[in-house]
């Protein structure tokens, strides 16, 4: 491996890694597991009910619920423990990155570990994209690098055939884009040849999986109200007009300005021309925060999960291509692949995409930042509001608060369908005043059968607080 290629793969590994700690780190010091959908995730845990709210309706992401709510409902169930069960909630979400690059390492055997190298490569550019938002892809994403790895290098027997079909099951129990994941990693295999052993072992896990994701989907029909939604939420999946937000085009701009750049450098002949075009990027990235920038990219969290849908496998594909390559084990010929190969060999090439992978680890901290200040000063203003006098009847109830109350570049920051739940969560001892109600939501999570249920039953949170949660759902549902 030459020089500057092993210090490309060292970037881009501490870059991943560093990112994948962070997302614990940051995650659990600013409690961004109660972030938009976050807070009625929070809410569930903390009363012990994430299954009737909201996992029964959707089967097909058994293996999060399994992974993280489960767990984190029986800390509850053994400790009484509300608060520390949402955390340990939170930490198995925001750790689940670095579990899964964990297992890509040691699932990986490929000449140089290029698919644990991709993973770290894709953690560091995609996942900060959607951290924040709690969706069930972002578990897709950890599961898949270790499934990827797993099914071309397994180790073969039985026990090498069982690790394949539970990362694969888990891969497809995550979220409909696992489906997708499972899928192109079958494809990357066919270029070990159809008749490769490695292929005809994944495609027997990938068969049993789905069987049993077929009788979940059979068995655990979602009810009315949310399967009238199903659809839609699929088709804002894979919009591609989600790839027009802010920070997307700002990602895009930056690295269009550090390539002209750095072309407009080269040709004037002055050394080490990357180095100075990654300045002048930065600079001029600075020179936007500080001036002319007003964006924040908050609930296009949730919409950037399309960049992590297209993003994953085809970087998996490129990892496997480039791994099957280095092994010698590339049966079928992928098109420009020797020449991508060739022109990442060179020293030039690998010290620009330094370069390049640098700006955009600048601009995935900064935005993070911004975004993590907001959220703190956001939860503050619906804190104020949960534990203060003000109130709005004509939202049903003399103890609901209107969220429009909140300076409205704050309120940013929130997400209509679960406000009520997050004003709960963050009063003191689970006991609010007021239940800060958005007046514009039209999405309500529990039915009043739902809710009623939980009121009566034995919980850690206060039952004057659920008895709110009832009355709210109540009046919509």
């Amino acid at each position: 491996m030459s020089p500057p290629c092993s210090q490309l793969r060292t970037f881009v590994i501490a870059a991943g890694l560093s990112w994948s700690v962070l997302f614990v780190v940051v995650g659990l010091g600013f409690s961004l597991q109660m972030y938009a959908d976050g807070s009625i995730f929070s809410y569930a845990v903390a009363v012990q009910d994430a299954w009737a709210f909201h996992y029964r309706n959707i089967s097909g992401r058994l293996f999060v619920y399994l992974f993280s709510f489960l767990p984190a409902e029986a800390f509850v169930a053994l400790t009484g423990n509300a608060r520390g069960g949402i955390a340990v909630y939170g930490l198995l979400q925001f750790s689940a990155q670095l579990l899964g690059l964990a297992a890509t390492f040691a699932a990986d055997r490929s000449k140089g570990r290029i698919i644990f190298a991709t993973a770290c490569a894709s953690t560091a550019s995609l996942c900060p994209l959607v951290f924040g938002f709690p969706t069930e892809l972002w578990m897709a994403h950890a599961v898949f690098w270790p499934a990827l790895a797993a099914c071309h290098y397994d180790r073969g027997g039985i026990a090498g055939a069982l690790l394949v079909f539970a990362l694969l099951l888990a891969l497809i129990l995550s979220h409909g884009g696992g489906l997708i994941f499972s899928i192109a990693i079958l494809v990357t295999l066919l270029l070990r040849g159809a008749r490769d052993p490695a292929l005809r072992r994944a495609l027997g896990a990938f068969f049993a999986a789905m069987a049993i994701w077929a009788v979940g989907q059979v068995t655990l029909r979602p009810d009315d109200y949310f399967g009238s939604i199903v659809v839609t939420a699929a088709l804002m999946l894979i919009d591609p007009a989600n790839l027009t937000s802010n920070v997307f085009l700002l990602l895009l701009a930056t690295l269009a300005g550090y390539g002209s750049a750095f072309l407009g450098l080269r040709r004037m002949g002055l050394a080490q021309a990357y180095v100075h075009a990654a300045v002048i990027t930065a600079v001029l990235l600075a020179v936007y925060w500080l001036w002319f920038d007003r964006a924040l990219h908050a609930d296009d969290r949730y919409l950037l999960r399309t960049a992590l849908l297209i993003g994953t496998p085809v970087l998996g594909a490129f990892a496997a291509a480039f791994a099957l390559e280095a092994d010698g084990r590339l049966k079928l010929p992928v098109p420009l692949l020797p020449q991508a190969m060739a022109a990442l060999a060179s020293g030039t090439a690998i010290r620009v995409a330094i370069g390049a992978f640098a700006l955009v680890t600048l601009v995935h901290a900064v935005e993070t930042a911004k975004f993590v200040a907001a959220w703190t000063d956001y939860k503050a203003a619906v804190r104020a509001l949960a534990i203060g006098t003000a109130a709005d009847p004509a939202l049903g109830d003399p103890r609901f608060v209107s969220s429009a109350r909140i300076d409205a570049d704050l309120n940013r920051l929130s997400w209509f369908s679960t406000t009520p739940y997050l004003s709960v969560l963050l009063a003191p001892g689970f006991a609010p005043a007021r239940l800060a109600v958005d007046p514009e939501g039209d999405y309500f999570w529990l039915s009043c059968a739902t809710a009623t249920a939980n009121e009566t039953a034995d919980r850690a949170i206060p039952k004057e607080s659920r008895r709110l949660v009832r009355v709210y759902n109540c009046l919509h549902r």
